[in-house]
């Protein structure tokens, strides 16, 4: 039974269940915390056994139940992943540290970190408490003495670090209760989100921008007008599975900071089993997939996932460019609230509407004397600098 509870313990009010792997998490139970009106993904079942089935052989997986007496007030998702220095780098750094911190930290990059979070998406998805029963000191002290237990039942390699990632500002008087237990908070890069307004139709969208940016929007649709854009079933993702591949790493290979990578076969399982809430689409050229873009429909929001791209094309074809407003356009089409466009590349998602909104992390090394030093280390991170656009006739509130 070593797939199944590996320990439960007293935590406060709290007693606690591990799980190494979600088909033995009681289904009840964990859909008692979530609610019958939390319609996130990523805190479904389905989505982690998903994730857990294709991405195993690198990360180790682990879920955490909380009871108050025999009733579930809370879950945590956790991975753990081996970080390497190659997977940096360090001359553009997403956040901005001083070369000091820098040269201070190399020779600890090497090292196991354990995640309670979500290492393919940027949002609060790797804990949630039931409000009615348990208040955030509560939930919060057993989330810190969990994880701790956690890492030290790990017999070989044990973590360097718990970080818990990301939370956005509304929730950070609720999520700053864990600096009580020795963790230190800082910034990441913004997330770009575009509240939708009263548009009904694309149109409608661009009857708000001002002048300059709808004649740019216009640019971009005449340069991207050879593409044609096809959404992809769970069959066309494994026809494809090789371009797909490729081109996925394409981005990665552009990317200043990665953890982990997406396997092909998550994205089709995805596909098949969320059907239209996960959103796979195609863009060709002369009957040539150069790229393809993702995206998660949940509560009211289109979170946009994963991109591939051949950027032979992505200058002359606006692909990029054109993607962005895609999202848009299935955004107004899904009635959805918000559009949330991630990390990175502030200023062009900021020609499409999108705002920056900050969010935390929080970080604790295993050792305490090696905690207190990494304090000031952690003070002198700070997100990248950036530049943001207006492009609406009117300035959202």
């Amino acid at each position: 039974m070593l797939n199944k509870i590996i320990s439960k313990c007293k935590v406060s009010t709290l007693t606690h269940n591990y799980y190494t792997n979600c088909a033995d998490i009681p289904k009840n139970d964990w859909n008692a915390i979530t609610g019958d009106n939390d319609k996130c993904i990523f805190y479904s079942l389905a989505y982690l056994k998903i994730v857990e089935e294709t991405l195993a052989e690198n990360i180790e997986f682990k879920y955490i139940l909380f009871y108050k007496k025999n009733t579930p007030v809370a879950f945590a998702i956790t991975q753990l992943f081996k970080f390497n220095s190659d997977q940096l780098k360090l001359h553009e750094f997403p956040c901005k540290w001083s070369d000091s911190v820098k040269n201070k930290l190399i020779s600890n990059i090497d090292v196991s970190i354990l995640t309670c979070g979500n290492l393919f998406a940027c949002g609060e998805y790797g804990f949630k408490y039931n409000k009615e029963h348990i208040d955030a000191t509560i939930a919060f002290e057993g989330l810190s003495n969990a994880l701790r237990e956690l890492r030290q039942s790990e017999n070989d390699n044990k973590p360097s670090f718990i970080l818990l990632k990301e939370f956005w500002p509304k929730s950070f008087s609720e999520s700053d209760q864990i600096k009580s237990y020795d963790f230190r908070e800082f910034e990441i890069d913004v997330n770009m989100v575009l509240q939708l307004e009263n548009w009904t139709t694309f149109e409608d969208y661009l009857a708000s921008l001002r002048t300059k940016f709808r004649t740019r929007v216009k640019s971009v649709l005449k340069k991207s007008a050879s593409l044609i854009v096809k959404e992809f079933s769970a069959q066309d993702i494994e026809n494809y599975k090789n371009d797909i591949s490729n081109l996925y790493s394409s981005v990665l290979k552009n990317s200043d900071f990665k953890i982990g990578e997406q396997n092909i076969t998550t994205f089709k399982n995805l596909r098949a089993t969320f059907s239209n809430d996960f959103i796979f689409k195609g863009y060709f050229l002369n009957e040539k997939l150069i790229a393809f873009s993702t995206a998660f429909l949940f509560d009211g929001i289109l979170e946009a996932n994963h991109i591939g791209i051949d950027y032979n094309y992505n200058k002359s074809h606006a692909v990029y460019q054109r993607m962005l407003y895609d999202y848009v356009h299935i955004a107004i089409n899904k009635k959805v609230k918000e559009l949330r466009l991630g990390r990175t590349a502030e200023i062009i998602k900021s020609t499409v509407g999108a705002k920056p909104v900050n969010m935390k992390l929080y970080v604790r090394h295993r050792n305490s004397i090696s905690n207190t030093l990494l304090k000031p280390l952690i003070e002198l991170i700070s997100p990248s600098d950036y530049e943001i656009r207006n492009p609406f006739k009117i300035q959202q509130a």
